[in-house]
């Protein structure tokens, strides 16, 4: 038996139960487009449920999880309802069905808008990002069957449809939910070696999340495939007619590769390097950073409290100067710490830490207290020298935001017994 057909066998023997409360519906003078209506009102509670447990429950309360979970399975249902009230009660219609459509994706949008937003207040960062995933693959799953049947192309099938997604999504939550009370909502598993833990009791939930991210794409993914193999299959009869055009359009087609690759290369030239300024009169300032496409700086000061003591558990305060806009001082966000310039610290020995950046890793630096003016400064090799580090300066020529075109990465610093100047340049 296939995956399709043991689906339908299943999808057939729940009709089969819940054919009485459709009957009843139906007497009670619901239409399709009422019932569809009451699963949006229901899903739209599924975002209020979990943004209310974003803002008042805290990072161990999975209440608001199971709570969330239970109405996402009891929303679904109505999901199924609505087609079985339009067969049996003989109100089906083309608006019907496209009234039915439009609707569930905007419950999907509310029910994932909820869970995001969750996942957002409390921290869960990386999981945040997996619920944005399983939400494109699930508008994406829905819109390449929507625009494969417009080409007048049957586009169905797949590992994660919509039934499916809101029983993985639903079951899933209620579990972790229902498992926190004899857990623990902190309750985490550790693997010696490891620094950080592989397992906590959100991941109940957020496990089967990324499963559902990843099956969901898969599916728009496949539906694609099969809508471009009927679409070759349909017009294979009236591809020899055209042919002759063949030469004509790829010609125009380079020519226009070209024009638009030149105006590219033309919008990708590097901008002069500007003037950066040198960051001066802030105290216990360790070293620095700047790159393009302006001087806006970043500082890595040594984090002591009143007593002059450095905090150990975070050594270093980083923060930004916006020299291109009015000089200000301005935190990090969250992003730019967690993913680019800020930096991670490990204890090593009395008075000494090992760091590594967020975003290259492959580099150690080590702020210890050290030279003849017994102060911390932070050290690392540099033209294979033992060298204190001043600056750090990233050369970028082009790329995209996230994906910039590193050029190279300059470090500056000096000598620790000489103080003369030692100057690197790398590629990453």
């Amino acid at each position: 038996m296939t995956f399709d057909q043991l689906r339908d066998a299943l999808q057939q023997g729940i009709y089969l139960i819940i054919n009485p409360f459709v009957r009843l519906l139906i007497k009670l003078g619901f239409t399709p487009n009422a019932v569809t209506l009451t699963g949006l009102l229901l899903n739209m509670g599924v975002a209020v449920l979990f943004i209310v447990g974003g803002e008042a429950g805290n990072r161990g309360d999975l209440r608001y999880v199971g709570w969330g979970g239970a109405l996402i399975l009891f929303a679904g249902l109505f999901d199924m309802l609505d087609g079985q009230v339009a067969r049996i009660g003989k109100m089906q219609s083309p608006y019907g069905a496209l009234y039915d459509s439009v609707i569930d994706r905007y419950s999907e949008l509310f029910t994932f808008l909820g869970i995001c937003y969750y996942l957002v207040a409390h921290h869960y960062f990386l999981s945040s990002l997996v619920g944005f995933f399983g939400l494109i693959g699930s508008m994406m799953v829905s819109y390449t069957r929507a625009r494969a049947e417009g080409l007048g192309i049957e586009c169905k099938g797949g590992l994660m449809q919509r039934p499916e997604r809101v029983v993985l999504m639903g079951v899933s939550a209620l579990a972790c939910g229902v498992a926190s009370h004899w857990l623990g909502g902190d309750y985490k598993v550790f693997v010696p070696g490891v620094p950080f833990h592989v397992f906590e009791t959100m991941s109940i939930f957020t496990f089967p999340l990324a499963a559902l991210a990843v099956l969901a794409n898969i599916t728009a993914v496949s539906r694609l495939l099969q809508a471009k193999r009927a679409l070759i299959a349909r017009d294979a009869p009236t591809a020899a007619p055209v042919a002759l055009a063949k030469p004509v359009s790829a010609a125009a087609l380079l020519v226009l590769g070209l024009l638009v690759g030149s105006l590219r290369a033309d919008a990708a030239a590097p901008a002069p390097e500007p003037k950066f300024p040198v960051p001066s009169g802030i105290p216990n300032q360790l070293f620095y950073l700047q790159r393009d496409p302006n001087t806006n700086t970043v500082i890595y000061q040594l984090n002591v409290n009143k007593a002059g003591q450095v905090d150990e558990d975070e050594p270093i305060r980083i923060f930004w100067i916006r020299y291109a806009e009015q000089g200000q001082q301005q935190d990090l966000n969250f992003i730019q710490r967690k993913f680019a310039y800020g930096v991670k610290s490990k204890k090593i020995g009395p008075d000494k830490y090992e760091l590594r950046f967020a975003a290259y890793g492959k580099l150690p630096f080590y702020l210890m207290k050290a030279g003849p003016d017994r102060a911390f400064h932070v050290y690392t090799a540099i033209a294979n020298k033992q060298s204190v580090l001043d600056r750090i300066f990233l050369r970028i020529e082009g790329g995209t935001f996230w994906v910039p075109n590193v050029k190279y990465v300059e470090l500056k610093g000096s000598n620790p017994a000489t103080r003369e100047p030692v100057v690197e340049r790398f590629q990453v």
